[in-house]
């Protein structure tokens, strides 16, 4: 007697769509998980409100952040001053929009400056190793054991305080960690076989550092990048409420440095501005969490 075996059903239409598509592209799927991210998306959404301020304000808004506009320390929504204004009678809201481009300017292009040292110091040391390692981990030791707060205001008070040397100050001494991320990520690369192989074809190393093994590297420093952004905000912020921000330039850091004497009788002149760093920080670490789930693969599965 023999019998038949039972007839195999087809795999549901669904489950041979994907077991037959083509494997989905890794930029696009981090943007995927990006955008699934609701704290990545909120921190997004209050990021580019900041920018809008920041950049469209000054042009929907014409005034002079330094002009005396009312009675001092008027208290908010007045009709002279809608935020209140400060000791001077400068207007809070006026000083809000206009300080927000110093603040991301400097908080930018002192990350920028934190990054591009970190990243080739810690790139050199990494892919090279030996004596040269020993001797770039052994400046990065100096630098990331100095006082960064103290070693920034000396570098401001010796080149005048302005928004430059506030900038170069911050990006000097923040690219310790980011050097050491770089290091490990290179450590961890050069060995793997694909870059094995560009050795085997004679490539040199320049490219194998900057255009094999950093592009691998890249999700982790992306991340670091843009943490850095709100570390160098709050740092601009302590130096201008220590006094060392640029006096010629209005910022948030600035707005709460000039009246911290007053903080009790005029609370909103460092209330609002500090809000504002708050939301940016704030907006930016989200932001970085969220790259940091969407570009690496072990978290990708949660």
């Amino acid at each position: 007697m023999t019998t038949t075996a039972p007839p195999v059903s087809p795999l549901p239409a669904a489950r041979l769509a994907a077991a037959t598509a083509a494997p989905e592209h890794p930029a696009r799927e981090a943007l995927r998980m990006f955008l699934r991210n609701p704290a990545a998306i909120a921190g997004m959404v209050m990021l580019i409100a900041v920018l809008l301020v920041a950049i469209v304000g000054p042009w929907v808004y014409p005034a002079d952040p330094f002009e005396i506009r009312t009675m001092p320390l008027s208290p908010p929504f007045s009709e002279e001053a809608w935020l209140g204004s400060d000791q001077l009678g400068r207007d809070v809201l006026t000083g809000i929009v206009y300080g927000g481009r110093a603040t991301l300017l400097v908080g930018a292009f002192a990350a920028l400056l934190s990054v591009v040292i970190g990243v080739s110091l810690g790139a050199l040391a990494g892919y090279y190793g030996g004596r040269v390692d020993a001797l770039l981990m052994r400046v990065t030791e100096f630098f990331q054991v100095l006082p960064a707060l103290l070693f920034a205001m000396v570098v401001v008070t010796l080149f005048s305080p302005s928004l430059v040397t506030v900038t170069l100050a911050i990006g000097i001494v923040s690219w310790p960690g980011t050097a050491r991320l770089a290091r490990a990520e290179f450590l961890k690369t050069k060995n793997l076989e694909f870059v094995r192989a560009e050795r085997a074809i004679g490539a040199r190393d320049a490219r194998i550092i900057w255009k094999v093994i950093l592009p691998n590297a890249l999700p982790s420093l992306v991340v670091s990048a843009t943490l850095a952004v709100g570390a160098a905000i709050l740092f601009e912020a302590g130096l201008s409420f220590l006094g060392l921000g640029d006096p010629n330039q209005m910022s948030w850091g600035l707005m709460i440095g000039s009246a911290r004497q007053y903080v009790l009788s005029c609370w909103w002149a460092v209330a609002f501005p500090g809000a504002a760093i708050f939301i940016t920080v704030l907006a930016v670490s989200l932001i970085g969490d969220g790259l940091n789930d969407a570009l690496n693969p072990k978290l990708r599965e949660r």
